[in-house]
């Protein structure tokens, strides 16, 4: 299905946005901006991928 394929490129991009926040974190510190962003990211991402889980 279309919902799934799309499910599935944004479970990529989720588990990739979720190593350099990891990576992020560990060489700069969990409150570094830029892990910080990462974590927002990441945030927004699952957030949508919850909603067309739950729409489909």
């Amino acid at each position: 299905m279309f919902n799934d394929a799309l499910l599935i490129k944004l479970e990529g991009r989720i588990e990739k946005l979720r190593c350099e926040m990891i990576k992020s974190g560990l060489k700069n510190g969990l409150n570094h901006p830029d892990t910080i962003k990462y974590s927002q990211q990441l945030d927004m991402l699952l957030n949508r991928y919850n909603r067309m889980r739950t729409s489909s």
